[in-house]
């Protein structure tokens, strides 16, 4: 299936269309869809903002979001993913792995020295794509 998915950057109009991928993504969040809208605009436009979607046969089955952001310790930029998401009907096909593909090369362009995320449930998915194990997450609600 991958050889007919185009990874694409998101534009406006695949709003609605990746607003059901990601709620279902969200399990510590109620995913509101009014602030959901504002900073899905405000990624697609920014610059050091990353927002892929993944399209079969002109439906979109998957998203990545992420953020370049400098470092001090790797001398310059690092990209984190947010999120990525898979509609269940496609995993397993090369989606993820191809929304992946294209945000290295993404990060690549832009000088980055690492690609880093967090994933509570996909561990073997990053594994698979030689990614290391690396720290503990950790995070405090405000």
């Amino acid at each position: 299936m991958t050889d007919t998915v185009l990874v694409r950057p998101a534009r406006i109009e695949d709003r609605d269309a990746v607003w059901p991928l990601a709620r279902e993504l969200a399990t510590s969040y109620d995913v509101q869809l009014e602030a959901y809208a504002r900073v899905f605009e405000r990624s697609v436009q920014a610059d050091d903002a990353l927002v892929l979607v993944a399209e079969w046969h002109g439906a979109v089955i998957g998203y990545l979001l992420g953020q370049a952001h400098h470092t001090f310790h790797a001398n310059g930029q690092a990209l984190w993913i947010e999120e990525l998401m898979v509609r269940v009907d496609h995993r397993g096909a090369g989606v993820g792995r191809a929304l992946m593909a294209a945000a290295e090369d993404w990060a690549r362009e832009r000088g980055a020295a690492y690609v880093a995320l967090a994933t509570r449930r996909a561990a073997d998915f990053y594994l698979a794509l030689d990614f290391e194990a690396s720290a503990t997450y950790f995070k405090r609600r405000l």
